[in-house]
């Protein structure tokens, strides 16, 4: 069941000026390790503490980065979306 990470303070914008407040997401597979994600799986940590540290340490323009990504629908993100689910809304 994924796990909401971060929810980051800061506001990003697309190219057309709308706002948006990222999130980092993660889970643990079946095998044990975690994977996180903005827009996509991201990164692969051995345990919860190094995802949170992944989590805690992305900057600005990784998340905007990952806003383009995600608003582009590329076929990996639209498989990991369909694999994940949705994100979740709480912590």
């Amino acid at each position: 069941m994924p796990v909401l990470l971060v929810k980051y303070d800061e506001a990003i914008t697309d190219p057309a000026g709308s706002r948006y407040f990222a999130q980092a997401t993660g889970r643990k597979r079946e095998d044990g390790l975690w994977e996180g994600w903005v827009s996509g799986r991201e990164t692969t940590q051995p345990n919860r503490k190094n995802l949170d540290y992944w989590a805690q340490g992305l900057s600005k323009v990784y998340l905007q980065g990952a806003l383009a990504r995600a608003k582009t629908g590329t076929e990996a993100n639209r498989q990991d979306r369909e694999t994940i689910g949705p994100a979740p809304t709480g912590s």
